[in-house]
């Protein structure tokens, strides 16, 4: 507790100036004018690869370098996601053109690549790396013009599809050879903004595009003054990129204006928009129809049963005594036995609610449109303060139902709650960021952050659910409606339907169906560099998902007490997050079909934080539905009449 207090007053005041500054972010509230000439800043972010999902700092690779390499200071998620922003030598003014520009060396010395560097480069030409740059918080894209024809014309007119791809491509591979995009065409559109007559015109960014191109030192005329010409129609030939000895080229660009109608507050639509909406919609929609339903069926279906049940169970007839109980009324002595392990369970489940508070406030705040993409790192750095602040909560819910499952020791399993769930996460993340330590990527979290993050765990997340855990504990357990008898019953021998794995299986498949079409946009958004902000959708996937979870629990723990089968505390706790199964399924066929990693590292990266993935989803669907569960297990024992 005494860390805690040393720890609160530093951490409100880290928590206060990123919220300030990076974290929330309301898209349309501060825009930045510019003016005539005004310098526009264009910085690097970084270069990634959906082959190696490794990504790098841009100045890791012979790029131009300014007088001065400043970085941004960064917030967590931003390193975590391995964003390294930096300047760039790059000279672009609001409003003002520029044909051809050489970025570095002088006209009369191009830039050498050393035969290491061409290695290099030719390396992440073929792995298919895309460089990231932003200006005014903007980032590049780049423009795809694809051509289809209109089956409605009688001649076939070709239309034009533009689609954007987020940032744009270091070089291209032909027939065996390799070539670098060494020059750029920035165009940049700006939006002019209503003033007075006495007053100067001011301008806002609201599009961010480049043209790369791959231009030959000998086809580019260059003069004293750092200015070039370039090649005209087909003229010029790409620059190749030799790995095997030193190549000689010129870094270029060129910047071009244009005025837009878009306003500033929608600048982010067409980085929001890059995959197709209305499939989008389509499949939402079809999932919410199908899901409801099929729970609309399975809730008929269970209180129908139910009421036969509890009125057959609550006749009093003479014959009723000479009868012999059956279904689930005759393990009522039984159903509230505490099971093996119970602080294991109810840390499992601490941890469970702790993660359903995290992602639900998560995925609300950010359906307001206070994690804007804009705000980079905002969803990652929230996420992780938000889970070492419920704590709290799963802590205290881990203390009662430990104490109703007639547990003794707090201590421990206050311990228990709060290093099991993290502790794993934080030794796969350990592992898996010691191989990308040895890659030289700037995707592994430095130590400093590692040493910090740690402090937070045990100065922040450890204090506050030993907090939560103690009121827990001393908080009345749950009052269960029927006595457990000392001696337990006899199991029957069940049916092969009633199997673990067959019933993860049955269980699994309808929240699956609630959400796999979600979770195709967010594995695109996480494994191939896209933006993921359509929260609006992801909060009606989650309630879909708990209402889903939360139904078929009850049927399956229904079934297995008919079956007199009492131990349904673990049970249900595993077959309720039978779903995460389907989950890994899913991922394993999205890495064969949709990526093309082929090397150990990138593959072991895909299958470590995707196991983390899965078990962060069997936590949160198995707490979601043991509850459901339980609450629904104390509801028919106390409607029925027991002697």
């Amino acid at each position: 507790m005494a860390a805690a207090m040393v720890w609160w007053p530093r951490f409100l005041l880290l928590l206060c100036l990123t919220c300030k500054t990076n974290t929330f972010y309301v898209p349309g509230v501060a825009p930045i004018n510019f003016h005539q000439n005004d310098p526009v800043e264009i910085k690097a972010v970084k270069l990634t690869s959906s082959r190696t999902q490794l990504p790098y700092e841009y100045y890791s690779l012979p790029f131009c370098q300014p007088k001065k390499i400043t970085y941004k200071a960064e917030n967590l998620g931003e390193v975590l996601r391995g964003d390294r922003i930096v300047n760039t030598p790059f000279q672009v003014l609001m409003n003002s053109e520029k044909k051809c520009e050489v970025l570095c060396g002088q006209s009369s010395k191009p830039v050498t690549l050393t035969v290491e560097q061409s290695r290099l480069v030719a390396e992440r030409i073929t792995e298919d790396y895309y460089v990231h740059l932003i200006a005014d918080n903007l980032p590049v894209a780049t423009r795809l013009e694809l051509y289809s024809n209109n089956r409605d014309s009688d001649d076939k007119k070709k239309e034009k599809d533009v689609q954007f791809e987020h940032g744009y491509r270091l070089g291209f591979t032909d027939v065996n050879k390799i070539y670098l995009h060494n020059h750029l065409s920035f165009i940049l559109y700006y939006h002019r903004e209503d003033m007075e007559e006495d007053q100067e015109h001011t301008y806002r960014v609201v599009r961010f595009e480049v043209i790369p191109q791959s231009i030959r030192l000998e086809d580019l005329k260059t003069d004293e003054k750092s200015s070039c010409i370039l090649p005209e129609g087909t003229n010029s030939s790409p620059q190749e990129i030799d790995p095997t000895k030193e190549n000689q080229l010129y870094f270029t660009y060129s910047v071009h204006w244009e005025e837009s109608d878009i306003k500033w507050a929608s600048r982010w639509d067409t980085y929001l928009t890059m995959s197709d909406v209305q499939i989008h919609w389509f499949s939402i929609i079809n999932s919410v129809v199908v899901v409801f339903f099929l729970s609309g069926i399975l809730s008929m279906i269970i209180i129908r049963t139910l009421r036969k049940d509890i009125a057959n169970y609550n006749k009093e007839d003479d014959i009723e005594d000479t009868m012999e109980e059956s279904g689930w009324k005759l393990v009522h002595g039984d159903v509230f036995r505490p099971p093996q392990y119970p602080m294991i369970l109810s840390s499992l489940l601490g941890s469970g609610i702790q993660l359903f508070c995290m992602i639900l406030i998560v995925i609300f705040v950010a359906m307001l449109g206070m994690l804007s993409p804009s705000s980079r790192g905002a969803l990652m750095t929230t996420a992780c303060f938000l889970f070492m602040f419920m704590g709290v909560f799963g802590g205290f819910s881990a203390g009662r139902l430990y104490r109703t499952l007639k547990g003794h020791r707090w201590k421990k399993g206050a311990f228990c709650t709060a290093t099991l769930y993290p502790g794993v996460v934080f030794g796969i993340c350990f592992v898996l960021n010691c191989f990308i330590w040895g890659k030289h990527s700037s995707g592994a979290v430095p130590f400093p952050t590692m040493v910090a993050l740690l402090c937070m765990w045990f100065g922040i997340s450890l204090p506050l659910v030993y907090l939560g855990y103690y009121f827990g504990f001393r908080k009345q357990p749950y009052d269960n409606p029927v006595r457990t008898n000392q001696i337990p019953r006899q199991i029957p021998e069940q049916r092969w339907y009633m199997n673990r794995f067959v019933g993860i299986l049955m269980a699994g498949i309808l929240p699956f169906g609630a959400m796999f079409i979600e979770l195709f946009f967010i594995f695109s958004a996480i494994w191939e560099n896209q933006f993921y902000y359509l929260f609006g959708f992801l909060f009606l996937v989650f309630i879909i998902l708990v209402v889903s979870c939360s139904q078929i629990s009850i049927v399956m723990v229904y079934f297995q007490l008919c079956a007199e089968d009492y131990r349904w505390w673990w049970r249900n706790f595993l077959v309720s997050g039978g779903s995460a199964f389907y989950v890994l399924v899913y991922a394993i066929f999205y890495f064969v079909n949709k990526l093309d990693i082929v090397e150990f590292i990138p593959s072991l990266l895909y299958f470590g934080y995707t196991a983390l993935m899965v078990l962060s989803f069997w936590l949160l669907t198995g707490t979601i539905g043991f509850y459901a569960a339980y609450m629904f297990v104390r509801k028919i024992y106390a409607a029925v009449k027991i002697d």
